[in-house]
């Protein structure tokens, strides 16, 4: 495995008390970890103190100098009635519309608010996936989308990890974690 991009140690963390942990991992250049557990036990937790948005009770995060962190949160901000299309979404991320499907390019062009629960999903995390970053943290990717969208982010997160990005993946979908993992951390 290549050198850690960061290293979690004995890591306890949360908001008003512990939600996760104690918690030991790494994640390595171009590693694909899929992170599993029952509802409530901190997954999205940990994101939030890999992102510095959750406290850290105890234990230390160590990450390379300089890592850039691309992240995909569980609930997608409110849109309604902002007029912001999906090119102006790509742009701000810095992700390329290259390789995007054909059912959703042809949609960049119009406002967000004005597209499905999953072609919005897959906006969202295409841009996360595609924005200029070394590790890319997904919070349940699969959700909304649609048999097709799930099979073409598989495809996308093994190619994203082949160009030497690393990913963390939450998920419930054990298929899809098997499909796309290279190595799993059970919590909870």
């Amino acid at each position: 495995m290549s050198a850690a991009l960061f290293e979690v140690d004995a890591l306890s963390a949360g908001y008003a008390r512990p939600v996760v942990g104690p918690l030991s991992l790494r994640l390595g250049g171009g590693e694909v970890l899929g992170i599993v557990g029952p509802n409530g036990c901190g997954k999205s937790t940990l994101l939030a103190a890999l992102t510095g948005s959750a406290r850290i009770f105890s234990g230390r995060i160590d990450k390379r100098p300089g890592l850039r962190i691309s992240l995909q949160q569980q609930q997608a901000p409110a849109i309604e009635g902002i007029p912001f299309n999906g090119a102006e979404l790509l742009a701000l991320t810095g992700a390329s519309a290259e390789g995007l499907p054909p059912w959703l390019e042809s949609r960049l062009a119009g406002r967000l608010d004005r597209l499905s629960g999953g072609q919005l999903q897959f906006l969202y995390l295409w841009a996360c996936l595609q924005a200029p970053a070394d590790v890319v943290l997904l919070d349940e990717p699969t959700n909304n989308l649609d048999p097709d969208g799930i099979s073409f982010l598989e495809g996308a997160l093994r190619r994203r990890a082949d160009e030497g990005a690393s990913l963390l993946v939450v998920s419930h979908d054990a298929r899809f974690i098997d499909a796309v993992c290279d190595r799993t951390v059970v919590l909870g």
